[in-house]
């Protein structure tokens, strides 16, 4: 088996280590005899949904995010596209905030998203800073632990749609609960999105090899979105990954 990653802007959207996730995706392919592959897609380069089964892209500063909202713009069709097919994305902080609906500035500019996921955020005076520990919710959920690790660093407060019908129409739910930290805003104790097989967070560190069982179920639902059958990744010693995602749920 082959797994096709897009790393989506990464000389734009890589800070507090947010490389570190294409690396432990690929990483984790090998050891197990998956091939992996990393195509570079960023401003006025085509998307092609078709030659691609994961996406990651990761947060950036407020210029850089500018420039990649416009660009995102041009490749919503493909987005989209990818989405309604099943394909995996796992979107940090500044990305996260753009595949919403919006992003309102402190100067009440609203930068438009693009829409794949119903939240929309809007900047605050106070930036949210800190180690951060979530609870997955468990349903539909095969993992052995249920906690994500992570590390934030935002001004922005993400609120999802509102509970009820609307939540219901529009199916993108919160990632976790907050144990530690912000999480989304600091107020309403979730933490992150999901839409389909869309997962958003504003969870640094880098999230990934912290969160082995996050990474690998993220490759599992890729390679079973491209092959359509059920795929069981072979066990990989995790020791030391789960000694650092011990310790940084410790950590205040």
């Amino acid at each position: 088996m082959n797994l096709r990653i897009c790393h989506l802007y990464p000389n734009l959207m890589n800070i507090y280590g947010d490389r570190g996730n294409i690396i432990a995706l690929k990483k984790r392919c090998l050891w197990r005899g998956v091939s992996a592959s990393v195509k570079n897609i960023s401003l006025n380069q085509k998307l092609d949904p078709k030659k691609f089964d994961l996406f990651f892209a990761g947060g950036g500063q407020d210029r850089q995010q500018g420039l990649v909202a416009e660009d995102l713009q041009k490749k919503k069709k493909a987005i989209k596209k990818a989405v309604g097919a099943g394909k995996v994305f796992l979107l940090i902080c500044g990305s996260y905030q753009l595949f919403g609906r919006f992003f309102k500035t402190h100067a009440g500019e609203k930068i438009p998203g693009i829409g794949i996921l119903d939240i929309t955020t809007v900047a605050s005076h106070k930036r949210k800073i800190g180690n951060v520990a979530i609870k997955l919710p468990v349903a539909g959920y095969q993992l052995p632990v249920t906690t994500l690790v992570g590390f934030e660093n935002h001004s922005g407060n993400t609120f999802l749609a509102a509970s009820g019908k609307r939540q219901a129409a529009s199916k993108t739910l919160p990632l976790g609960k907050v144990i530690k930290g912000f999480g989304n805003n600091g107020k309403d104790k979730t933490e992150g999105a999901i839409y389909k097989n869309v997962f958003g967070t504003y969870l640094h560190g880098s999230l990934l090899p912290k969160n082995p069982h996050f990474a690998d179920l993220l490759i599992k639902l890729a390679l079973e979105n491209r092959y359509k059958k059920e795929v069981n990744l072979k066990p990989l010693d995790d020791s030391l990954e789960w000694q650092a995602h011990n310790f940084a749920k410790k950590l205040k």
